[in-house]
């Protein structure tokens, strides 16, 4: 059996490469022309250039390909909204398709924490959560939720599909990096002297991985599992990076109307007058204040899959942005 990977260069997918390699399987990656793949160095894969919003190139791609894992998403929170539209929503609509036309036995869909929804009532979300962040209009969020239509649209129509949601990952090779991986990298910077008061889920990356392999292997076809490790805030993260690394630990957290008001302006003068994206959006502050704990019940359950302590990917996340030189002040590397 052979599978193919999307996204495959980037931080989730080459983790999945890995774990799919150490499981002895054989593996086929799409990679586009311009990307970095430095996350593939080394590995013994064969390497088929296209990209999910160019259907002649999946056709291609999954010549000889039984599996599919559809990793390739817009991860970021600062890109213009149509580029989410295209990527995230027309990109899946083409790579389920290709695996209907091509007769694939499988696939897994890499969606996120962000599609199943926020805390309600005190409790943490699972798999059948209503989705409750459609009023904010954060458009990664949004076309993820919507990408997920795809993917039960093409199982309705017969494509085994199983759909994956991590939650917050963290660990080595987060080369961009992706919106957690920068929270760690300013901090340990010294580019944090306040922080948002989020309430999150994190999970090592390398257990996100196996828990798609998994997903595989014993994921029932129309069927989600939230992958999620410790529900913590990110004071706690933040703490435990100061501990591990001897940094100075966080001062105090933003109130949540000063991180409004100063999104406002910020946006007003971004957007609205430099017509550029910025990170600092209303929604974006407003997205912050939910609460993203979430229950792994289902996928320790029915998967049989566990997730390490948020010490073990913490440690592995510092390790490797320091020796890649994104860490530019002294610190103790655990």
């Amino acid at each position: 059996m052979k599978a193919l990977v999307t996204g495959a260069t980037g931080f989730v997918g080459s983790a999945v490469v890995r774990e799919l390699l150490r499981n002895g399987e054989e593996v086929k990656v799409l990679v586009r022309p311009a990307s970095d793949r430095r996350n593939l160095d080394g590995l013994d894969v064969e390497a088929a250039q296209g990209d999910i919003t160019d259907p002649d190139s999946l056709r291609t791609a999954l010549s000889g390909c039984d599996r599919v894992y559809h990793v390739a998403a817009l991860y970021t929170m600062d890109d213009p909204p149509e580029a989410y539209e295209r990527i995230n929503v027309e990109g899946s609509r083409n790579v389920f398709r290709a695996c209907m036309d091509a007769g694939v036995q499988r696939v897994v869909y890499t969606s996120t924490i962000a599609a199943v929804g926020t805390v309600r009532k005190g409790r943490p979300v699972d798999e059948d959560s209503v989705w409750n962040l459609g009023d904010l209009y954060v458009p990664y969020v949004t076309t993820k939720y919507i990408a997920e239509f795809e993917a039960w649209r093409a199982f309705a129509r017969g494509l085994p599909v199983v759909v994956v949601n991590p939650c917050a990952p963290m660990g080595a090779r987060d080369a961009k990096p992706t919106p957690t991986g920068r929270l760690i990298v300013d901090f340990l910077n010294g580019r944090m002297p306040v922080y948002p008061p989020m309430r999150f889920n994190v999970v090592d990356v390398d257990d996100v991985a196996r828990g798609h392999r998994l997903a595989m292997e014993k994921g029932q076809p129309g069927q989600r599992y939230i992958l999620g490790g410790e529900n913590v805030a990110l004071k706690e993260v933040l703490q435990t990076l100061a501990r591990m690394t001897g940094t100075r630990g966080p001062l105090m957290a933003i109130p949540y109307h000063v991180g409004v008001v100063f999104s406002f302006f910020a946006e007003l003068v971004m957007t609205g007058i430099l017509r550029r994206p910025t990170l600092f959006t209303v929604s974006g502050a407003r997205f912050v204040k939910r609460i993203m704990h979430a229950s792994n019940r289902k996928a320790r359950t029915e998967l049989g899959w566990t997730p390490a302590p948020l010490e073990t990917s913490l440690r592995k996340a510092v390790a490797w942005y320091h020796e890649n030189g994104y860490i530019k002040k002294p610190i103790r590397v655990p």
